[in-house]
């Protein structure tokens, strides 16, 4: 087929030069991490994302509360970012191109394209909403000092976001060591507490905070752990790909995961679950939000120290807020490649500040879910398109790649399930991911997977070792 057949923001794609690609510690897993050092992340760890059920992740005691957060992890880098970033890596092209050949030239541009920009704007209004309110009491507390803080901060995250993700990367550096801190030092303060920390005393007391009857069995808290944790990951997962573009070799996609995902998802909610698990065995409180400031004034005994620390947990946020906005700004410049960014970012981060400044960015509880189920097919299907390739990108295909899309439609209605009364299935984001791989495969044997079509310079499917010849350079 003729390349005049691929839409604009496919034909017009270049893949990321070697020379512009660095070590994984200075891109990948940094920003990483600083998404799992965020505190609307680890703050709801020991809740298992406010789920409700007396105790928690801890209803069964520490040991099986980390066990289940290790898995949740592994699944984090093994299914939902190893591929993408191999993607990336291997073509040094973006998400909202790597995806045409699961969705389709003219499918990609809404699946994993311009919907997981839109989306990431929607994070970047809860980010701006929670921060705003933890600093608002530094300029008198009033709702619209809020406002304005709210305001603010979208811009500035977005503009370093559409910047890229080597400035996201310096912002990242450094501020996630303010929660990092945060944490060592109450997890010193809760050490004392954990020995006589007693897991059948917190469902007890957990029930009657919340009216619940029993806590979570062995299964429940492994499927809670993975639910949350891969809830939370399953859209920075499929944006491996941008990350694996920046990477120079698999090593580095290796490395940049397993430290920037996996370890940091285990230390920093691990963290909050030590935190809870011995604030409780100290004072015999139910509560189960380590980030909150009467939680840690508690912890800490000092009303001041907790508020301070909370303000700081705020302002650490930011690297979280750049990087939403980083991958919404990817997904404009290649989707609407035409379109000045500042204008499509800016239509976006205004659409931010009103989410936040209005508040509707605060109902927060079930976006994990709703992302679990919208980008656990999706990681499925490109997997499985990636095995079925060679272990390669396959490229573009024509239209509206079936396969795609009906395992994503299946896929999404499965993982959406438990939120609106469907069916209670337990780890639904690891179970729409499975229900995307095998139906993509299904249906791809079945030949509804479109052909392939050509484009102007196929990128190579391996990422070189050093910089290649300038007539090489940008990978075809």
């Amino acid at each position: 087929m003729s390349n005049g057949m691929l839409p604009d923001y496919v034909s017009m794609a270049k893949p990321n030069p070697a020379e512009n690609r660095a070590p994984w510690y200075k891109n990948t897993a940094p920003t990483y991490a600083g998404i799992f050092l965020w505190f609307v992340f680890w703050s709801q760890a020991p809740s298992g994302g406010g789920s409700g059920a007396p105790g928690g992740v801890l209803g069964q005691g520490i040991g099986v509360a980390l066990l289940g957060l290790v898995v949740a992890a592994l699944l984090c880098h093994f299914l939902f970012y190893l591929v993408p970033g191999l993607l990336g890596m291997k073509t040094g092209l973006p998400l909202y191109v790597i995806g045409t050949s699961t969705y389709g030239a003219q499918g990609g541009f809404l699946m994993p394209g311009f919907l997981m920009g839109v989306l990431q704007f929607g994070w970047l209004g809860v980010n701006s909403y929670f921060a705003s309110l933890a600093l608002a009491p530094l300029f008198g507390g009033s709702a619209a000092a809020a406002k304005i803080i709210a305001v603010l901060w979208a811009i500035v995250a977005a503009f370093v976001g559409l910047k890229g993700i080597q400035y996201v990367a310096k912002v990242a550096t450094l501020l996630p060591l303010i929660p990092l801190v945060i944490l060592l030092i109450m997890v010193f303060k809760a050490l004392g507490g954990i020995g006589d920390f007693n897991a059948d005393a917190l469902v007890t007391a957990g029930a009657v905070e919340g009216g619940a009857t029993s806590g979570l069995s062995f299964f429940g808290v492994m499927a809670l752990s993975i639910s949350f944790v891969v809830g939370f990951f399953a859209t920075a997962g499929a944006a491996g790909v941008d990350f694996g573009m920046n990477s120079k070799d698999e090593k580095d996609v290796q490395m940049g995961g397993l430290f920037g995902v996996a370890l940091a998802a285990i230390v920093a909610a691990g963290a909050a679950i030590l935190i809870a698990a011995g604030a409780f065995g100290a004072t015999g409180k139910y509560a189960m939000n380590p980030a909150d400031a009467g939680f840690i004034g508690d912890l800490m005994g000092s009303t001041g120290a907790g508020k301070a620390m909370a303000l700081l947990l705020a302002v650490a946020a930011f690297p979280p807020a750049c990087f939403s906005a980083f991958i919404a700004a990817n997904s404009f410049k290649t989707t609407l490649p035409k379109v000045n960014p500042f204008i499509s970012v800016g239509i976006g981060t205004a659409v931010s500040i009103i989410l936040a400044v209005t508040g509707w960015a605060g109902r927060a509880g079930d976006v994990f879910t709703v992302i679990g189920a919208s980008f656990g097919p999706v990681c499925g299907a490109m997997m499985v398109d990636y095995l079925m390739a060679g272990k390669k990108w396959a490229g573009p295909r024509a239209g509206w790649n079936l396969a795609g899309w009906i395992s994503w439609v299946v896929g999404f209605i499965v993982g959406i399930a438990p939120l609106v009364g469907l069916a209670n299935i337990p780890a639904a984001p690891l179970v729409a991911f499975i229900v995307g791989a095998v139906l993509y495969y299904a249906l791809a044997k079945a030949g509804l997977e479109s052909k392939v079509l050509e484009m102007a310079a196929a990128p190579a499917q391996s990422a070189p070792q050093e910089a290649p010849p300038a007539e090489e350079s940008t990978g075809g």
